[in-house]
Order: structure tokens, then C-alpha cells, then sequence
């Protein structure tokens, strides 16, 4: 992998894919790491700012500024030459191998210490029904994607597709996880 995407941060190349998709504004690059990132990466907004300083810094994206209504001038970002070519350095590179913070599995985990399997059963309860409206958006999200016509390799609507599919597939497994442990493995209410 190119030294130089390998020292960017996760929050950095989530930036730099979606400046390659469309410029925009710092408040533009929050409200779309929403959605449809927020299914698998979130940032808090005052993340976006001080990671986007780095990248302006290291070349990889430029910015113009113009005049904003508050007191500072709203900066417009886009994506260099370099910019692109680091982020496709990282995509194509290996995956992390460090395990994923889940504060979901971190419960699961001592869950346990529940003295009453009615609190844990009611706790899976709603993780279920938490996963199953997940499910519900994601699967909305993909019909949406299909009816905008052909899907094509190399665009972006195909990654849109493809990560799309991954979480529907994660929260369907998460769904199934979830009522293999209230039927079988749960005291019945």
C-alpha cells in the first residue's frame, strides 16, 4: 500500500470518498457522512473540520473559500490528483485487522450480569427491533438504488449497492442472532 494513504485515517479517506464523488462544503461532508456512511462509519462534526485541515495540509484535497454568513468565509472543498490517488491506494489495499468497537457487543458481553433474564430478554428484545428497522431502511435504501436504473461496475452507485447489501446482510444476521438467543437460549417470560 502507498506509505502516504496508510497514514491517513479512516475519517480522512471516508472525506476523500466523498469528495471523489462531490464537492462541498464542510457542513456538505457532515450531513452526507449521515447517510448513507452512517450505516457502517460515523464522525462527530467537530471530527470533520480539524481532519479536513490535514488533508488540505498534505495536498490531497484544495479548498476555495468564499463569503459565508457568519463571521468566517465558508470553504469549498474538492479532491486533488493526489487526493484520488491516495484514496485508491487505500481501497484496494488490505483491510484492517483490528477488532471492531461494538458498544452492542461490549454488552452482549456482560450481559451475564443481569440478575433478572426479564431485563435481558427485554434487552435483546429491543436490539431486535432496533436491527429489524435497520434492516427495514437498508432494504428501502437498495430498492431505491435498483430503481434508479442500471448499476453499473466503476460507479458509484455500484459501491452504494455493494455496501448497501453488506448491511443488510449484517442486520439480518444480527436479526436472526437475536431471536436464536429469546428462543433458545433466554428462560421464556
Amino acid at each position: 500500500m502507498d506509505p502516504e494513504a496508510a497514514s491517513i485515517s479512516t475519517l480522512g479517506q471516508a472525506l476523500l470518498g466523498l469528495l471523489a464523488r462531490q464537492p462541498g462544503t464542510g457542513y456538505d461532508l457532515a450531513a452526507r457522512l449521515r447517510r448513507p456512511i452512517a450505516y457502517f462509519w460515523t464522525a462527530q462534526h467537530s471530527q470533520i473540520y480539524p481532519e479536513l485541515a490535514r488533508l488540505d495540509r498534505a495536498g490531497l484535497i484544495r479548498h476555495e473559500a468564499s463569503v459565508g454568513r457568519g463571521p468566517r468565509p465558508v470553504k469549498h472543498y474538492d479532491i486533488t490528483e493526489a487526493g484520488l490517488a491516495c484514496h485508491r491506494a487505500w481501497v484496494t489495499g488490505p483491510v484492517s485487522v483490528r477488532p471492531a468497537r461494538s458498544e452492542e457487543t461490549l454488552q452482549v458481553w456482560s450481559l451475564w450480569l443481569s440478575d433478572d433474564p426479564d431485563q435481558a430478554r427485554a434487552w435483546v428484545t429491543m436490539r431486535r427491533a432496533a436491527h429489524d428497522a435497520r434492516l427495514a431502511t437498508l432494504l428501502g435504501e437498495r430498492d431505491a438504488l435498483l430503481a434508479e436504473g442500471p448499476v453499473e461496475p466503476g460507479q458509484p452507485r455500484w459501491s452504494n449497492l455493494a455496501a448497501v447489501e453488506l448491511g443488510i446482510r449484517v442486520a439480518r444476521s444480527t436479526v436472526e442472532w437475536c431471536d436464536w438467543l429469546l428462543t433458545d437460549h433466554l428462560p421464556p417470560q
